[in-house]
């Protein structure tokens, strides 16, 4: 569902603002440079071997200090392994006071607190970040749990409370970021000097950094052609800076912010300017870039709002100024949004223009709903259908006939104030009045009503939901069949009243 909606003016477009101060942490991330250092270690376990290797992959060379009949297997395979940059040292002795004079880091595994202690107290008093494995109170700092895209590293923490937790967002990240990764952050350190050389800070740097972003994200290999192609556009916003200007046209979903592509939340963290609709949600924009200026130039129920001109020419001269415009809009782009008119006049001015697909309300629908609208016993095809003509009535070309289905699952989009005579239309061309329909409201959002009844109420359901609400309406036979838990809100009586009395008492507990 969306209304895609315009203003007189910018100055008629709201803003939304957002407070920008940081929330408080637990623990500060800090990404320390450890080559060319000193780190010591106590221990010859396998918790300490894997502290052990991750500082000498950092780069650290790292006196461990443990005799030579305490080492483990795992620390003995670590022993042995090649590091590019980094070193591990064996003792055959004992930790001692005299090991911390001119290291970087300090880390033990010990057995008891007592021994924990002392090695603590002997850090802090050489002044050296100190770490005892799995004894939070005799340490100053956490490895955390790492994704190594190196140069590219993630660490994350959960500041001692729950590692497992850590483990699984670990796994979580690292199936969003490709592999390659690593090579695009290798070519960033090569053309890094030719675009700090070509281009002045601001616009121009930060157009070419989110166009390389992008490229790291949705082209494979970063070969021989991509750095090519890559220092050509310097050369090329170093001429002219407004050249880094573009619109992406983003699908918002239905509401929820968990429903977002993943492209959607990297097309709004690299917005200069978001020209977003009133449905859109407060959790999405939550999403965006700090520093992006937010716009409202969507309507509904008849508000004052913009007119479809004036955003094609927000977004016109926001590009021509050389910003990243993203046009939010609820639903997906390309489902009843006017995001051909949108489209069409941005190329006509030259301007580059990318589609980023959202779920369509009709899908969110289908899940709130548990229904497939393809049922292959009960609906052959499915159809979207605009409720709402640009005269505020129904559009004057819809073939009732055809829509009067009963082997198919037609969802009327923005159908709230035209409910009755939507109902009315299908039964005068064949439809039954006992058709199952559903109609929602505000889906996945905090305030959502659903309802199931028949084609003969549905002027009823929609008047107790609201008219001026953002409707969605569903006829078809896959409604038949709806649970009762997913059912919110108003429901009129069922055809079987025993059912409904079960299913008023199912959403009373």
């Amino acid at each position: 569902m969306r209304h895609d909606a315009s203003s007189s003016s910018d100055n008629a477009a709201g803003a939304r603002q957002r407070p920008q101060r940081m929330g408080a942490l637990a623990t500060l991330p800090i990404f320390f440079d450890l080559r060319a250092k000193r780190a010591v270690m106590a221990g010859g376990t396998d918790g300490a071997a894997w502290k052990a290797e991750l500082l000498a992959a950092s780069g650290a060379t790292v006196d461990l200090y443990c005799p030579a009949a305490e080492i483990g297997d795992e620390m003995r395979v670590v022993l042995e392994l090649p590091y590019p940059d980094g070193a591990i040292r064996h003792h055959d002795r004992p930790w001692g006071t005299d090991i911390f004079p001119a290291a970087a880091l300090a880390v033990a595994d010990c057995e008891t607190d007592a021994e924990a202690k002392a090695f603590f107290c002997a850090a802090q008093a050489a002044g050296v970040p100190v770490n005892v494995i799995d004894k939070p109170p005799f340490c100053q700092f956490r490895f955390g749990t790492i994704v190594n895209r190196s140069p590219v590293v993630v660490g994350i923490s959960t500041d001692g409370a729950a590692p497992i937790l850590g483990q699984a967002i670990r796994r979580r990240i690292e199936t969003l970021l490709p592999a390659t990764l690593a090579g695009w952050a290798k070519m960033a350190a090569r053309v890094r000097a030719e675009v700090m050389d070509r281009l002045q800070p601001g616009p121009a740097r930060r157009a070419f950094w989110e166009r390389f972003s992008d490229d790291a994200f949705t082209r494979r290999v970063p070969d021989e052609t991509a750095e090519l192609e890559a220092r050509a556009f310097v050369r090329e916003l170093s001429a002219r800076p407004q050249a880094g200007g573009r619109v992406t046209l983003v699908g918002a979903g239905p509401g929820d912010a968990e429903l977002l592509t993943l492209k959607a939340v990297r097309a709004l963290q690299a917005a200069d300017v978001i020209l977003f609709d009133d449905l859109v949600s407060d959790d999405i924009l939550e999403l965006a870039r700090r520093e992006a200026k937010r716009m409202l130039v969507g309507k509904r129920g008849g508000r004052e709002s913009c007119r479809q001109e004036d955003i094609n020419a927000m977004m016109t001269r926001f590009a021509h100024a050389g910003k990243h415009v993203v046009r939010l809009k609820s639903g997906d782009v390309s489902v009843f949004g006017r995001s051909g008119e949108e489209i069409a006049d941005l190329r006509a001015q030259g301007i580059p223009v990318a589609i980023v697909p959202g779920i369509t309300a009709a899908s969110a629908m289908a899940g709130a709903f548990g229904v497939s609208l393809t049922h292959r016993d009960r609906a052959q095809q499915v159809r979207f259908v605009t409720a709402h003509s640009q005269k505020g009535d129904l559009p004057d070309e819809m073939d009732w006939r055809a829509l009067a289905d009963d082997h198919a699952t037609t969802i009327f989009y923005m159908g709230g104030r035209m409910a009755s005579r939507i109902a009315e239309q299908l039964i005068a061309h064949g439809l039954a009045g006992e058709t199952p329909v559903a109609v929602a409201a505000a889906l996945s959002r905090p305030d959502e009503i659903r309802a199931v009844g028949t084609l003969s109420q549905l002027g009823e359901i929609v008047g107790h939901v609201g008219i001026d609400r953002p409707i969605l309406i569903g006829v078809g036979r896959v409604f038949a069949d709806v649970e009762a838990a997913a059912l919110l809100g108003y429901e009129p009586e069922r055809l079987d009243p025993s059912r409904q009395t079960s299913r008023l008492q199912a959403k009373a507990v």
